[in-house]
């Protein structure tokens, strides 16, 4: 069946040799000649001269060679639909999102690494808030205290939620969430940031300048004039976004919250 496959599949012009499905299956030429004979005896494959080299012979499906690879590719095409409609849409996510993954980690050119930004789903908000805090919590220290304060913005943020002037964006890549960020309503004229953050797996690609030109964006988008965002002068990359995208500090004032003395600040931009 793999040979039919590879086969059926051949790049333009229907054609491979046998030396090429020797290399890209790693399979001995004896072992392969052997097969490649009891397809021919069957009628499914034929060999014909190479369109490149006259030397050379290509193998291609013959009709019924096609006909049967059609029904087989169907009935795996339906057994495969069979086990992944048993699952949620967001577990399809994370089980194609895994395989990519393997590849990526095992170095098998796989596809690059794909981020998708959508809408938050039942349960994102949970798990944004415990990564959020687990993440502070491992490289700066932070207390629980600053889980208090992720839930309740969380919370204002649902309760109070208006489509028209509230956003949230979930980044999301191998079927993970690995990042995040809020814009809310401070009044009519001003948007507010809020709980951008990045996994550390995901850094280096960009993803932070994304989150926050999405929310700038929108913010333009819905009519506000200003936008405005806290947070504290230790978390240097998140202020090179910020720079970067336009904005400058306006106030900063010491404090001490989540268990640490810290210099909270106050950065804004017009839009």
């Amino acid at each position: 069946m793999r040979i039919l496959y590879e086969v059926a599949n051949a790049p333009a012009g229907g054609r491979v040799s046998a030396a090429d499905l020797g290399r890209d299956l790693v399979l001995d030429a004896g072992y392969l000649s052997r097969l490649i004979v009891g397809l021919e005896k069957r009628g499914l494959i034929t060999r014909l001269p190479s369109r490149d080299n006259a030397k050379r012979l290509d193998l291609e499906l013959t009709e019924k060679g096609r006909a049967t690879f059609a029904k087989l590719n169907a009935a795996s095409a339906a057994e495969v639909t069979a086990l992944l409609g048993r699952l949620h849409p967001s577990e399809q996510r994370q089980l194609v999102g895994s395989m990519h993954r393997i590849e990526r980690l095992l170095g098998t050119n796989g596809p690059d690494r794909i981020v998708t930004l959508r809408d938050p789903e039942p349960g994102d908000f949970g798990a944004i808030i415990h990564r959020q805090t687990r993440l502070y919590a491992t490289e700066y220290g932070w207390d629980w205290t600053f889980e208090a304060l992720l839930g309740e913005i969380v919370s204002k943020f649902i309760t109070k939620f208006d489509p028209a002037r509230d956003r949230c964006w979930i980044a999301e890549s191998e079927g993970e969430i690995i990042g995040s960020v809020f814009v809310t309503r401070e009044d009519d004229e001003i948007a507010k940031l809020r709980m951008l953050y990045v996994e550390e797996s995901a850094r280096g690609m960009g993803l932070g300048r994304r989150l926050v030109d999405e929310c700038i964006r929108f913010a333009k988008a819905r009519g506000y004039s200003r936008m405005v965002l806290w947070t504290n002068d230790i978390l240097v990359s998140a202020r090179r976004i910020y720079e970067a995208a336009g904005f400058t500090l306006f106030e900063e004032e010491p404090h001490h919250s989540f268990g640490k003395d810290l210099v909270g600040q106050m950065w804004e931009r017009d839009l």
